[in-house]
């Protein structure tokens, strides 16, 4: 059953700003943007229609369904309480968190630091301007040509909306506004007018602001009050999930959080911990409920059948959980890995199954978290799971494309069936290989100058360089001029090859190198007489690139490439385990 009722909305925002309108913790933070909120003012004033809001009611004196926070007046995530006895009656805001957070921070609060202005010389007739500015400064100067008034005159909506609720007369803060900016102009005048009128109709005069509010049986037939809890909980999830069809879309993950929240209101503050602990290695919302999934050997589990024992499970095991994690990034901090995890879209696949490995370890958690501090003596899945993560890296197994399998349907599944039967045992490098081997369109652990270009190249450049990531400004450069080789005859896989890349500065790439021998350009100067390369040695070094200069011509360039060739591999395999 549902009630429809109406309020203006300067009363919503008082009444948000007393609590009486609340969030219940399905829901997800503010993602609106600025420009979106703004949009939003614009839609109100001209009297369209923004959609009706909808609310769960729940009465003073009652234990609510869910537990709550209030709305941000500042746009930071405000974490959930949780709930007692209610001392006012409340609205669980089920649909149309966007829209009231924009109409609170945009009359009460702040974005990102900033207020909202009102262009009170805004053409009425076609689009009232709204602004988030830090301050009066900062904000346009100049309009668009196609406008009445070739000016803008800003003015707070805080301001606006106070002066308007102490006097309750729109007039004689428009006589207040012309007096204050010495408006002479008499088109100027009727401008504020109208844009102030505008603004105390569709904000402080009208209900413009439609709430349904949904009524709960909360005494089910044939049911305990926990149990009429718990199924009312799923009813008001399923609503939550179906009205999500419109508005602001969330992603079937968000919506998977959201009802898990639901089932358990410590998933909260469980997913945002973690994210923010461990974000910089992509633990994602997804891959972290995949993960939870996953730890229950379910990595395919669809939305539609979960239940409270998975919120459960992670809840009870959050500890545990957080320690494999955390013994994760220590993991990779070793292995050399974590700098390519922090500035790498790399895949988190592998990485579910080094937790997994952990997870399921028959150990306290306390020794879970420390398990790689001694990963240098007596730790013997240290080195096997090194190796398998630089191999699985290097042949790009769970590459999108190209690999052979769908990485997260049959890759993750066969690693599963495998890695579950080595709970408590050392990690099953070798049958994980026979599973590459058996699936893959190629695999090897043995690498030579005939498959080098076949490698993930991404992860290549990455051990080349020592393992640090490069630069955002750098080029892939071809060390030996495309153009020259080309017109040599050389074939075209010979030129494109990573024996024949190297990483350097873009302005490099295209200024004086571009198109020039290579051990001209090396050797060369600029036009000022400044040397191209200031300590050659180190290039060389740096680079993977053969000393002795007789390679370095481009009628050579085979010579050199297979000279190349054993140095990267010499430096690539110094990572990997033996």
């Amino acid at each position: 059953m549902a009630i429809w009722t109406t309020y203006r909305i300067a009363d919503a925002a008082t009444e948000i700003e007393d609590e009486k309108f609340v969030l219940p913790v399905i829901q997800r933070p503010l993602v609106w943007t600025e420009e979106k909120m703004e949009l939003l003012f614009d839609t109100l004033l001209k009297g369209d229609s923004f959609g009706a809001i909808m609310a769960i009611e729940e009465e003073k004196g009652a234990q609510p369904l869910f537990n709550y926070r209030p709305f941000t007046k500042d746009g930071c995530f405000i974490p959930s309480r949780q709930a007692g006895t209610l001392t006012q009656q409340q609205l669980f805001i089920i649909d149309g968190q966007q829209r009231l957070q924009t109409f609170y921070i945009g009359l009460k609060g702040s974005i990102n630091g900033k207020i909202l202005y009102f262009d009170l010389f805004s053409d009425y007739n076609s689009e009232f301007e709204f602004k988030f500015e830090n301050n009066m400064s900062s904000l346009p100067k100049q309009t668009k040509e196609d406008r009445a008034i070739q000016k803008h005159l800003w003015y707070s909506i805080k301001d606006l909306l106070q002066k308007l609720k102490n006097t309750g007369k729109y007039k004689q803060i428009v006589k207040m506004i012309i007096e204050e900016n010495s408006i002479s102009d008499e088109s100027h005048k009727d401008c504020i007018e109208e844009n102030v009128l505008a603004f105390y109709e569709n904000v402080l005069n009208s209900n413009t602001l439609g709430i349904s509010k949904v009524v709960i049986n909360k005494c089910l037939p044939d049911r305990t009050e926990e149990e009429s809890a718990i199924e009312n909980r799923q009813k008001i999830v399923e609503m939550f999930r179906r009205l999500n069809d419109g508005g602001t879309k969330l992603s079937s993950f968000e919506l998977v959080a959201s009802i898990l929240k639901g089932f358990d209101w410590r998933m909260e503050n469980f997913l945002n911990q973690m994210l923010d602990s461990y974000q910089d290695i992509g633990l994602s919302q997804e891959n972290l409920i995949k993960l939870v999934f996953l730890l229950q050997d379910n990595y395919s589990k669809e939305m539609s059948l979960l239940e409270y024992s998975d919120a459960n499970f992670a809840i009870k095991n959050a500890d545990k959980i957080k320690a494999a994690i955390k013994a994760l990034k220590n993991f990779l901090d070793k292995a050399e890995l974590l700098k390519f995890y922090q500035n790498n879209n790399s895949s988190f696949i592998p990485l579910f199954f080094i937790v997994y490995h952990l997870f399921h370890k028959d150990i306290e958690v306390l020794k879970i978290e420390r398990y790689f501090d001694n990963y240098d003596s007596g730790n013997t899945d240290f080195p096997l799971m090194k190796k398998w993560l630089y191999h699985s890296l290097l042949n790009g197994v769970f590459r999108s494309r190209g690999a052979g399998w769908v990485p997260y349907k049959t890759g993750v599944k066969k690693i599963l069936e495998i890695i579950k039967n080595f709970r408590n045992k050392d990690f099953p490098t070798g049958e994980l290989f026979k599973v590459y081997n058996e699936k893959l369109n190629a695999f090897t652990i043995f690498y030579s100058s005939e498959n080098l270009h076949k490698l993930d190249k991404d992860f290549l450049f990455f051990l080349m360089y020592d393992c640090k990531p490069p630069a955002r400004v750098n080029d892939i450069d071809h060390i030996m001029p495309r153009k020259i080789l080309s017109d040599k005859g050389i074939e075209w896989d010979k030129i494109n090859n990573i024996k024949n890349y190297q990483l350097i500065d873009y302005s490099t790439n295209r200024g004086n190198k571009n198109d020039t021998p290579f051990a001209k350009w090396i050797n060369g100067a600029d036009k000022r007489g400044e040397k191209n390369v200031k300590d050659k040695k180190a290039f060389l070094r740096l680079h993977l690139i053969p000393a002795n200069e007789d390679l370095w011509s481009e009628d050579r360039c085979l010579d050199f490439q297979e000279k190349r060739a054993k140095i990267i591999l010499e430096k690539i395999t110094s990572y990997i385990p033996s």
